[in-house]
């Protein structure tokens, strides 16, 4: 199945947190001079339209990143630089995805690998890396040039798995892929989002990691109080694997900030865990 479209949900609550943490690992691994790796399994169009008919149809950024743009908060400040970025005259009009948000960070010495499987985003995504070195994009499964990448030469990177979960067996993927990559890759910091549409899917994934013996599992998760199970996603959470040092700490500040700013009509709740230590 190949009918999901991000451009429905650009800038919505689960990109807002999913870019945090992209952005303070992506910050993290500039602070050393060596390079590093950036790898995008499924990577999307690269920028969105808030005009677009897709955007104006859901509106949903308007309850994420619409909530946010203009904050002056010292915390959120990383992620709103990078956003504002895309928004020449200061006014929010892009949103930018994973891919032109990881361009942004990456400095010279460094390299991307975006996937993007869907015909309708490959094309824009091409257009939007067209000219830049940097960057290898790919109409490729990502799941699979995930697994041809590694080890990165460099031994450093940032790995972003983000699939659409369109079908129910893409939670077991995500896992047997994550584990395969950290069996080829232990020392990578592993990023991977997913929704809670049914709560039981996310417990089962979280069984499985801490089976395998991975170790330094960090999960962060934002959603609505009144949830009602099977009906579309009613939270969302980044699992991190060899979090920065840093992470923790500051999106245990982030995250009742987030919510005490999105929960507008709907409360919001959220959670901090270490899922496996050193």
């Amino acid at each position: 199945m190949l009918s999901y479209r991000h451009s429905f949900h650009a800038g919505n609550y689960a990109d807002v947190l999913k870019h945090i943490v992209l952005v303070e690992v992506l910050r993290y691994l500039g602070e050393k001079e060596k390079p590093f790796e950036y790898i995008d399994t499924h990577a999307g169009a690269g920028i969105y339209s808030l005009a677009s008919d897709q955007s104006k149809k859901t509106r949903e950024y308007e309850q994420g990143i619409g909530l946010l743009y203009t904050d002056t908060r010292q915390l959120l400040k990383p992620y709103l630089n990078v956003i504002r970025q895309f928004n020449a005259g200061g006014r929010l009009q892009f949103y930018p995805g994973s891919p032109k948000i990881a361009e942004s960070l990456l400095r010279a010495q460094d390299r991307g690998w975006l996937f993007e499987l869907h015909p309708s985003d490959s094309v824009p995504l091409q257009q939007a890396f067209a000219g830049n070195r940097r960057f290898r994009v790919a109409q490729e499964d990502g799941f699979k040039g995930l697994l041809s990448l590694l080890p990165p030469a460099t031994r450093r990177a940032c790995i972003l798995i983000d699939p659409p979960y369109e079908v129910k067996q893409d939670y077991d993927q995500v896992v047997a892929t994550v584990i395969n990559a950290h069996q080829r890759f232990a020392t990578g910091i592993y990023c991977i989002w997913y929704p809670v549409v049914e709560r039981e899917r996310i417990k089962r994934m979280e069984k499985k990691l801490v089976a395998s013996g991975i170790r330094r599992i960090q999960r962060f998760e934002l959603g609505h109080l009144s949830t009602e199970e099977g009906r579309g996603m009613h939270a969302t959470g980044m699992i991190v694997i060899n979090p920065p040092w840093t992470l923790f700490a500051k999106m245990e500040a982030l995250l009742p900030l987030l919510v005490e700013t999105l929960e507008t009509g709907q409360p919001y709740q959220f959670l901090c865990e270490q899922w496996a230590g050193e």
